[in-house]
């Protein structure tokens, strides 16, 4: 007996998959864009199913080096709806695995498979293999913070200009990686204090307290920055102590570009 699916892309046939699925559902050795397409697809399930990601160490890193998708996974794992043990051996295939169907996972051009069978010998089977896989695997660290927790601190602790022009920077950028297809978090989090005129101390004290990177990662990036002349600082004198930096844009062309424009403008400047 066969259950396939067939969609144009890979969000929608796992969207299919997690249909009325009570049990958990186990997601093995997935490609990098189907991790990415979990995440995603997981998130924006009104009545999330437990997904249970088995996966390589080296692909599950690459994935998660960016924010956009660490950041959402990060959500997921807090509520229970996801989490990522690693595989000890790489199997060749792909499947999805419910207590109902197993899934092979395939991807031929613009078209994305489902294979799969209902056959309940063989699903039982495999459900009580990866059961048992499951257990055995060693639990994947995912350091970066949850979005609506780094969305929260950044209102209450910086202010909500601050995390408006951080949610719009967000939704502009495909990727948050910093190596060129998209800014990092980091860089982010300084432009929008830089656009709304906040210290450099109250920055970078609240991206480590989050858990999104230390105040020496700010202090470089805000040099390095500064140096390629996208923002600027000026001394701020205080009671005690040395003065600190209230950090500005630098370049007009950033002053004149709305929140969703800054991250375009940034990378263009970045990348001359």
């Amino acid at each position: 007996m066969s259950a396939t699916l067939l969609n144009d892309d890979v969000g929608a046939m796992l969207s299919s998959v997690f249909d009325d699925a009570d049990d958990p559902i186990y997601v093995v050795n997935p490609d990098r864009d189907t991790i990415s397409a979990l995440v995603t697809t997981l998130d924006e399930q009104t009545e999330p199913p437990e997904v249970r990601l088995l996966a390589d160490e080296r692909a599950l890193k690459d994935v998660m080096d960016d924010f956009l998708v660490a950041s959402t996974a990060a959500d997921l794992v807090e509520s229970g709806d996801l989490t990522m043990r690693l595989l000890a051996h790489v199997p060749t295939h792909s499947v999805a695995v419910t207590a109902d169907s197993v899934f092979a996972l395939v991807t031929i051009g613009d078209a994305v498979g489902g294979l799969g069978t209902d056959d309940s010998e063989f699903v039982d089977g495999a459900y009580e293999y990866y059961e048992t896989t499951w257990e055995g695997a060693e639990a994947y660290s995912l350091r970066t913070p949850p979005i609506t927790t780094v969305r929260s601190t950044l209102e209450s602790e910086i202010g909500e200009a601050t995390a408006a022009d951080f949610d719009s920077v967000l939704g502009s950028l495909t990727t948050a990686r910093g190596d060129g297809d998209g800014l990092d978090e980091v860089t982010i989090s300084l432009l929008v204090a830089a656009r709304n005129g906040e210290l450099l101390y109250d920055i970078s004290k609240w991206g480590e307290d989050v858990g999104l990177a230390s105040k020496a990662t700010f202090s470089r990036t805000k040099t390095k920055l500064e140096d390629m002349g996208l923002i600027d600082t000026e001394k701020v004198p205080i009671d005690v102590g040395r003065p600190r930096l209230r950090l500005m844009l630098g370049d007009e062309r950033l002053e004149s570009a709305d929140a969703d424009e800054l991250a375009t403008v940034a990378q263009s400047l970045l990348a001359a």
